[in-house]
């Protein structure tokens, strides 16, 4: 028989909003004690007495045996879910950056002090992705995951392709629609996906990873050259989480914008959806869809993870517990697409192998291999050269690679 869950709520934004009115209209021995909220001026839709601005209402309330932790301060979250942990109570978050720069830390205090946190709701919200990777796939070698991991950076890209609406028009407009920040820069800058990525890598291989060891670049120097490119190809360009085993000694991830042909699971993915593949040795391919952001999707996967803490349920790390000592490495060779102005990026960036070049007064662009190690030592260039480089392995009809000694 299930526990009666008497939960504190941190954040009553869009998502909590949305847990909430999730939660009213179930039966499932939960109950909402009070929220904690930074504003106590807004205008709340639920009574006065539900709301509070003293987060210690919540974490020593006896009476509490759960905290939700749904708020945007990532150190805050940090010391609302470490502290709830430490005091007995079980923890569900969405905090995808707080999760992943402290995921280590958060691990040890579950084991030390025998309590639950889980996140569901924090990696591609209404997709179940962390559940599979810790049950289903829990004894399968899996080669690789990859996908559309941020909502706001496949909703302007698919503005672009499919509406031919320009960069800054249609980032406007996914800021107009809550979709993305007055700062953009989390989303279409690839961090936000980086984040979770590293999230899933931790199920997926049992590693934890440094985020700043993992490299993203983002779509902000998206021109209309590169989409017509793209057209031109019958392709697509989507923002692309990679984790991959290269090896039975190394495990990779990157972020970066990618080709996909129409072969691909990604390439019909557009909008605010979010998709996820997983190669795996004995299930081969396997795709997930759904809606990756907006208050009623991730409230339905934070509602799933409360549902969970009724029976007790954790997360048990199996692969982190059973590592096989998978070492990250950046030392890749990526097949890249780089368009560019300055011929000085292309030897700064020490091609290998070119597939194909172009050479126009108003377009150039080079396709062919490059260590992902060069890409990281000249990021700041690449931005502040308004260049634009995209994975490219479908392009050339080679895959990723441990870079050659």
């Amino acid at each position: 028989m299930s526990k009666k869950l008497n939960i504190g709520l941190f954040g009553f934004g869009v998502v909590g909003q949305g847990l909430y009115d999730i939660v009213r209209t179930k039966n499932l021995n939960i109950e909402i004690k009070k929220i904690a909220i930074k504003n106590a001026d807004k205008e709340r839709s639920l009574p006065a007495h539900y709301f509070t601005t003293d987060k210690n209402e919540l974490l020593n309330n006896p009476e509490i045996n759960t905290i939700i932790e749904l708020i945007n301060d990532t150190e805050a979250a940090f010391d609302i879910v470490s502290t709830a942990l430490k005091t007995g109570k079980n923890v569900v978050s969405a905090s995808k950056k707080m999760i992943a720069l402290h995921l280590e830390e958060l691990i040890a205090l579950q084991h030390e002090y025998g309590t639950s946190l889980l996140y569901e709701g924090a990696v591609c919200g209404s997709i179940p992705i962390i559940r599979n990777l810790e049950e289903y796939y829990d004894n399968e070698l899996l080669h690789s995951i990859s996908g559309i991991f941020n909502g706001s950076s496949n909703y302007i890209l698919s503005k672009g392709f499919l509406e031919n609406m320009d960069y800054d028009t249609a980032l406007k407009q996914a800021q107009d629609l809550g979709f993305a920040e007055t700062d953009p820069i989390m989303d279409v800058g690839g961090y936000d996906a980086k984040y979770k990525l590293i999230i899933a890598a931790a199920h997926a291989y049992g590693v934890v990873i440094d985020p700043e060891r993992v490299f993203n670049f983002g779509i902000q120097n998206l021109a209309a050259s590169d989409i017509q490119y793209a057209k031109e190809k019958n392709i697509k360009i989507k923002l692309v989480p990679v984790a991959k085993e290269l090896d039975d000694k190394h495990v990779t991830l990157f972020v970066l914008p990618k080709f996909v042909t129409e072969t691909e699971f990604l390439y019909n993915v557009e909008y605010e959806y979010n998709g996820v593949t997983v190669q795996a040795a004995f299930a081969d391919q396997q795709f997930f869809f759904g809606k990756g952001a907006g208050g009623h999707p991730t409230g339905s996967a934070v509602l799933s993870d409360i549902a969970a803490l009724r029976y007790d349920y954790q997360y048990e790390y199996k692969k982190t517990k059973g590592s096989k000592g998978l070492n990250f490495t950046n030392d890749i060779e990526l097949n890249i697409y780089l368009r560019y102005d300055d011929e000085e990026l292309v030897k700064l960036l020490d091609f290998i192998n070119i597939k194909e070049s172009y050479y126009s007064g108003s377009y150039k662009y080079v396709i062919g291999k490059v260590n992902l190690q060069k890409l990281i030592d000249n990021q700041s260039r690449i931005y502040s050269d308004k260049a634009f480089i995209a994975f490219a392995d479908q392009l050339t009809g080679v895959s990723l690679a441990p870079a050659k000694k």
